[in-house]
Order: structure tokens, then sequence, then C-alpha cells
């Protein structure tokens, strides 16, 4: 089964959130939709990526100077997360 077009939603999603053309609640509720491939993959996959959303959420509450978690590197760990989700499912 081919979970290309849900990969490529994610990708477009956090290109959004970085372009500030969503907001992180509308991305969380991107990423949260894609159950299906979430479950193609191993489990670690949906607890690695539900820590980073809830990180960014928690994260968007505050200033970035007041917050421990920053936003710009939790983008970077969901395109790391996006490219070995990627790998696994082509395995």
């Amino acid at each position: 089964m081919s979970h290309t077009f849900a990969l490529q939603t994610l990708r477009t999603s956090l290109d959004d959130l970085q372009h500030k053309r969503i907001s992180i609640h509308a991305f969380c509720q991107a990423w949260r939709s894609q159950g299906a491939l979430v479950s193609a993959l191993p489990p670690r996959y949906g607890q690695v990526m539900e820590d980073l959303l809830g990180r960014m959420e928690a994260g968007s509450l505050f200033t970035e100077e007041s917050c421990s978690f920053s936003q710009e590197d939790l983008q970077a760990n969901l395109l790391v997360w996006l490219d070995k989700a990627q790998q696994t499912l082509n395995t």
C-alpha cells in the first residue's frame, strides 16, 4: 500500500507552517488526521510524532524566549521523522 500521498500531505503542511500559512493548531490536526499512515509504521513512530506535536502545541502558548521548546527545532525533528517514515515504508 502506498502512503506517498499522506507523506506529501504532511510535508506540505510542514512547509505551510514554516511559512506561516497555517497555525500550529491546524498543523497538528493535519498530522493527527493521518492515522492510516501512522498505523502502517512501527508503534514508536506514533509515540514520537505525538510527543513532538504536543511540544509544538505547548510551545505555541509561550513566546520563543520563555519556552524551552524551539519551534524551529521541533519542525526540524518532524522533517527527520518524515524522512525516516518514508525510508521505513519503502523497505
